[in-house]
């Protein structure tokens, strides 16, 4: 019986080796699996605080068995509140978390697959800081030149040509540059964003049916 449980252990520790290998060749720093399919999620080295605790968490199993509790279609999918895990059908969720904050790291764009931290809005968060688990993925939706524009003179900063035939083209929430940490993109399974957005939802953008998640 103790050598087939070391096998068995010892042909885990294989898989996920192989696993951690396929991923890092693929450029992807964490696969984010769903439902729906797997998203592989590249981590900025601009944001080495936001990376490296999502990564630390991630180790952890912090992410396994959660939901994406916050569902909101042509603008993002968000996940992370450690009080979803099992939560009851119908519960409002989104404020768990860790236990700390994240200073921001602000400086990355909203493009559709942008990974980005949530947090708290308002007067008790001046200097916007970072949910220490929550995070959302950018869906959003196309935005002309002009549109842009309109929205940086608002903002009162520029976008480069690149950046505006990025927005006019994949889409995102431009709206949000600025306020919010972007630490990473998904490089692989921008179709995932698409069919957990489309989930049927609550009054409280909970999808009916859960969409749990698990973090490598």
């Amino acid at each position: 019986m103790k050598k087939i449980i070391i096998l068995s252990f010892l042909s885990i520790i294989l898989m996920s080796s192989c696993a951690t290998k396929a991923t890092q060749k693929s450029g992807a720093d964490a696969t984010i699996e769903t439902p729906f399919g797997t998203m592989k999620v590249k981590l900025y080295d601009s944001t080495p605080q936001h990376k490296a605790n999502f990564l630390k968490l991630a180790k952890e199993g912090y992410y396994n068995d959660l939901l994406f509790h916050r569902v909101i279609n042509k603008f993002m999918i968000q996940g992370g509140d450690p009080q979803s895990k099992g939560a009851a059908t119908g519960v409002m969720l989104g404020s768990g978390g860790p236990g700390y904050l994240i200073p921001a790291e602000i400086g990355k764009k909203h493009f559709k697959g942008a990974l980005a931290a949530a947090r708290t809005g308002g007067p008790g968060n001046p200097d916007k800081k970072s949910s220490g688990s929550q995070f959302y993925i950018v869906q959003g939706d196309i935005i002309s030149p002009a549109q842009l524009q309109m929205l940086s003179a608002q903002k009162g900063f520029s976008y480069t040509e690149e950046e505006t035939k990025k927005y006019s083209t994949i889409g995102g929430t431009p709206f949000l540059d600025g306020d919010y940490t972007v630490f990473g993109e998904v490089i692989e399974g921008l179709d995932v964003i698409d069919k957990i957005a489309a989930s049927q939802t609550d009054s409280n953008n909970r999808p009916f049916k859960d969409v749990t998640m698990k973090i490598k």
